[in-house]
């Protein structure tokens, strides 16, 4: 399309939207035609979208950076059909279009992540990167000065990949060290600016993707969850998982003891956070569900706020799961300031403990329960563009109110929510444009989550994942889940509806 095409779209857009005030933040229309409107909200809450660093910033070898775990995953044959984030969305270069771009959604916020090896080429083993770290000033002093509060990761799934080759990375308690020490960097670097500071992303999607399928680098498994030349998958999981949780409760620590009194930030941690819904209405299901909540959700945020794993998982797995010691559980215990969940889709749970189920449906690391989007031939929600990703708007309602239930009504903040159309095989550009499914989604799960806020549950903020389409990971650039669309041959970024 030529661009005096996309001029004439986005006029007819904008002309649209003059008339149409259902689109905006201050009025949507919700699930079942149910108003939402700001007010709604706590004063103080935080509206914003989030990226992370490798799917984004491209300039993977510049400037002092050196390979990390997805560059060195990426680079080798076979690999995710060729696709990489050696150029991404150019955000290394693109930074100040792309915060203009943001300022002009009226969001308040934007979560993003720094780049390990970005900073610390070789992690420990080798000096800060000045240039990185300037990379990221600059990035924080812009942000400030249109008035859009930071929120920062520390890690969303990508390190140096010399931290694998000495020692195995997240396998070894080793990493906890060179997580500390990075984190401190981070604090010393950039803390005068940022208050709210997300350790690891995702520590329980992380653990199963890369050493339970093994589609995740290091790309760890065994059967019947993959075929790699090694790994684990009923154990290694839980290794990685302890070392995550020491190494977030040590960097907590660490910032309480030397940092917070002077930088008067929050720490947190951010957890893929699936709902589930039992799949029929018999008991051991109900159960089922239970368990699956339990080993994934409570299996990363059970021991940050009470000092240990869930019992559910402490009476299946016995001796295979970790303990902390005494002394671990006195700083691993309250280590969260609040909780950061992403939040896609909801699922049907089944009992795999007293009937049978699908192969690997019934292994311990999963709670013994077989999930699946669908009921007697019949899907839970509207398909995406993710396998087993399902359009379930009370699923929010219900994952807040089990996280606020579980754990006492700590401070939580929605850090990912976001739709990607279902792919196909050729899509026009007006198509991907005219996003009606994106905003339809959007709506509706902040008509739920605005539903939980009225029952009590003390959210804070909530992020669309993801401001502009970038690289998903395993998936490459076939799933769009921005409010901008990108050109892959120009890297221009034009608005999508959902934007506008």
């Amino acid at each position: 399309m030529k661009a005096n095409g996309f001029q004439f779209y986005y006029l007819c857009f904008l002309l649209f939207l003059c008339f149409s005030s259902a689109l905006s933040l201050g009025n949507f229309i919700g699930e079942e035609g149910e108003d939402i409107y700001r007010s709604q909200f706590p004063d103080g809450f935080l509206f914003g979208t989030s990226t992370s660093s490798y799917q984004i910033e491209g300039a993977y070898l510049e400037d002092g950076k050196r390979l990390n775990n997805w560059d060195f995953f990426n680079h080798r044959k076979g690999n995710i059909d060729g696709d990489n984030g050696d150029v991404a969305d150019d955000h290394y270069h693109r930074y100040l279009e792309d915060i203009e771009i943001l300022h002009s959604l009226g969001a308040n916020s934007y979560r993003f992540s720094l780049s390990w090896a970005r900073i610390l080429p070789r992690g420990r083993f080798g000096g800060v990167n000045p240039t990185g770290v300037s990379f990221y000033n600059k990035i924080l002093d812009n942000l400030l000065l249109k008035g859009i509060e930071p929120f920062v990761t520390i890690n969303h799934h990508d390190f140096p990949q010399e931290l694998e080759e000495r020692y195995g990375s997240w396998l070894s308690p080793l990493m906890q060290k060179d997580f500390v020490y990075f984190a401190e960097t981070c604090f010393t670097s950039f803390g005068d600016r940022v208050k709210y500071w997300i350790t690891i992303n995702e520590p329980n999607l992380f653990a199963l993707k890369a050493y339970m399928t093994g589609s995740y680098p290091p790309a760890h498994c065994s059967e019947p969850f993959g075929n790699c030349p090694v790994g684990n998958s009923d154990v290694e999981p839980l290794i990685v998982m302890h070392n995550m949780i020491l190494a977030h409760a040590k960097a907590v620590k660490l910032y309480r003891d030397n940092f917070q009194k002077n930088q008067g930030g929050f720490m947190g941690i951010v957890v893929t956070a699936t709902m589930y819904e039992p799949l029929t209405e018999n008991e051991v299901d109900l159960e089922a569900t239970n368990r699956a909540l339990a080993f994934f959700v409570a299996w990363a945020l059970d021991p940050l706020v009470f000092g240990d794993y869930p019992s559910e998982m402490r009476h299946y797995h016995g001796k295979e799961l970790p303990s902390f010691s005494a002394e671990e559980k006195e700083y691993v215990k309250g280590s969260i300031d609040f909780i950061g969940l992403n939040h896609y889709s909801t699922s049907y749970a089944k009992d795999c403990l007293y009937s049978s189920c699908p192969s690997g449906g019934d292994r311990a690391i999963q709670g013994f329960a077989y999930t699946t989007g669908e009921r007697n031939g019949v899907l839970i929600g509207d398909l995406t563009g993710m396998a087993n990703f399902f359009v379930v708007p009370r699923g929010m309602e219900e994952i807040v109110n089990y996280v606020k239930d579980r754990y006492h009504n700590k401070p939580m903040y929605v850090l990912e929510n976001g739709y990607s159309p279902p792919r196909k095989q050729e899509v026009q550009v007006q198509e991907v444009m005219n996003d009606v499914k994106r905003i339809e989604f959007h709506k509706a799960y902040l008509a739920s989550l605005a539903r939980s806020i009225r029952d009590g549950a003390d959210v804070r903020g909530y992020f669309v994942w993801t401001l502009m389409d970038s690289y998903e990971w395993v998936e490459g650039y076939n799933i769009t889940f921005g409010l901008y669309y990108i050109d892959r041959k120009t890297l221009e970024r034009t608005p999508k509806q959902s934007a506008l």
